[in-house]
């Protein structure tokens, strides 16, 4: 597993990928580390692809050490100012969206997934 930067040397926005054609459960391939930018919003983008009976949960994790980990904040695009920190599900070949929060003490991100059936993750986060 890389830890890797998105913060881009202070050059915002920066997107890093944490996940790569992903199958299983597990965490995420990589972690994203966004630095200081801790008041700064970022943006969770998942492209799946499926098999038969499809179906994922996802856990968008963060940490301020890189080992404490916690539930990270997070919208949906439809409804921005609705804020949830639980576990969600995708069902489909679908690309997905979730705003993650400004404000929040987190320092380096991370995804688990659980329950997979036949779901291939690519994820990427952008920090603004």
């Amino acid at each position: 597993m890389a830890t890797l930067q998105a913060w881009g040397g202070g050059q915002l926005p920066n997107t890093a990928r944490i996940s790569t054609a992903q199958n299983g459960n597990g965490t995420s391939t990589h972690v994203v580390d966004r630095g200081a930018f801790t008041e700064r919003p970022a943006l969770l983008t998942l492209t799946t692809a499926v098999g038969a009976a499809p179906t994922c949960t996802y856990a968008i994790e963060g940490s301020a050490n890189g080992t404490a980990w916690f539930p990270v904040a997070y919208a949906d695009p439809q409804t921005p100012e609705t804020p949830a920190a639980g576990t969600f599900d995708i069902t489909a070949a679908a690309v997905t969206h979730k705003l993650l929060r400004p404000g929040q003490p987190w320092r380096y991100l991370r995804l688990t997934y659980s329950a997979n059936t036949t779901v291939t993750n690519t994820a990427d986060v952008t920090i603004f």
